[in-house]
């Protein structure tokens, strides 16, 4: 039986989830204890950060800000030019980029930083793609990674040190990373936290005809060369008060473009806007756990005091887990194209990664779906009249 946050909207089936004696998750709790932070202590201590790793005689830049386009690294870089600090930005390419995403990325150049952008080989990617998806039911695989590795190769490759994450999503969303006070992100914590879902790059090689080298940009650097530079990388977020829609007010006052209607699968209108495959990687969680992106979102609000929890739930029964026939007005077949995934190879996959514990099936065991192809929750339609059993 799934259980769920008795305040929020996330379940048991969640990774790394917990609840108390209260049923209240940890990420709940997490939020809930930020009122006891200390922020003007913390924004302290990001100053004292900040001037140490500045560059003295301005021969080098003063920090490395990972950059998406989205919401949050536009306000990072706003921070950070705010706080007076001269910053490289660097963009691991995302698989599919979209129009919207694009934009948003030549936004931030306008802001007048220093830009990289560094774009894998798109025929190994696309290779990784389909491995991510068939081996761990996550398309996403290779993005997850480079995103965390490719900044980090720049930071050794530019001698520059210090590197400005955003949020500890184990702090937001509850894990144990969150349990103590982690501010720092580094190779454990992409190892345990970071996505990879026990897919390691070393376990690529020979696969499709990958070799070592194809694998450069996705390959964490050695602790000698992590060592020589000093490399840290700090989570923005533990220093000062991290919330997603302050976040996206503040980059449209300077420029950020959001969707202007909600996302598929999403309950706001600014979150995963960069990449295509974006709708396929959420759909994935909804089949293995049995909640999506718009969990995650209204759960969030509800934190904040937005909405209630019992319009939350109704809002997430809507629009979690509708199968993703198109995501940002692209059709499916047309995202699958590049990787050469055809839709029926797709829906095969799709089942084959569906968590049989939490949907419908017939006495033969095979998922019951609708028209169009979305699958039904079991026991959704009980969720209260459970948790008080």
């Amino acid at each position: 039986m799934i259980q769920y946050c008795k305040r929020c909207c996330l379940p048991s089936t969640k990774p790394h989830l917990s609840f108390d004696e209260e049923g209240i998750c940890n990420a709940c709790r997490n939020y809930e204890n930020r009122k006891n932070v200390d922020w003007d202590e913390r924004k302290k201590e990001l100053m004292e950060i900040l001037d140490r790793y500045r560059s003295k005689d301005g021969s080098n830049w003063d920090c490395i800000i990972p950059v998406s386009g989205g919401k949050d690294s536009t306000y990072q870089v706003i921070t950070m030019l705010e706080l007076g600090m001269n910053p490289l930005c660097v963009t691991a390419t995302t698989c599919d980029l979209t129009d919207i995403g694009r934009r948003n990325i030549e936004n931030i150049k306008k802001m007048g930083v220093d830009y990289i952008e560094v774009t894998t080989n798109r025929v190994v990617r696309a290779k990784l793609n389909r491995i991510g998806l068939t081996e761990v039911g996550d398309i996403s695989w290779p993005e997850h990674v480079s995103i965390f590795t490719v900044p980090v190769r720049m930071a050794v490759n530019f001698n520059v040190p210090l590197i400005i994450w955003g949020e500890n999503s184990q702090n937001e969303y509850g894990g144990p990373a969150a349990a103590v006070e982690n501010n720092v992100l580094d190779r454990r914590w992409l190892e345990e936290f970071g996505g990879m879902l026990g897919l390691r790059v070393n376990d690529l090689v020979g696969q499709e005809g990958i070799t070592k080298k194809d694998l450069i940009p996705f390959t964490y650097p050695t602790d000698e060369e992590l060592k020589r530079v000093g490399v840290t990388g700090i989570f923005l977020g533990y220093y000062i008060p991290w919330e997603g829609l302050h976040n996206v007010l503040v980059a449209k006052a300077h420029g950020f473009e959001s969707w202007g209607k909600v996302v598929e699968g999403d309950y706001d209108d600014y979150e995963n806007l960069d990449n295509y495959q974006a709708g396929i990687h959420e759909y994935f969680k909804y089949l293995k756990f049995g909640f999506g992106r718009c969990s995650d979102q209204a759960s969030m609000h509800i934190r904040r005091g937005r909405i209630s929890r019992e319009e939350a739930m109704k809002t997430v029964k809507e629009r979690d887990g509708a199968f993703r026939w198109t995501y940002l007005d692209k059709k499916l077949e047309d995202i699958l194209e590049p990787i050469g995934v055809t839709v029926d190879e797709f829906i095969k996959i799709c089942d084959e990664f569906t968590n049989k514990k939490l949907f419908l099936t017939d006495k033969n065991g095979k998922l019951i779906k609708d028209k169009n192809g979305n699958l039904t929750k079991i026991n959704y339609d009980n969720v209260e009249e459970d948790e008080n059993k």
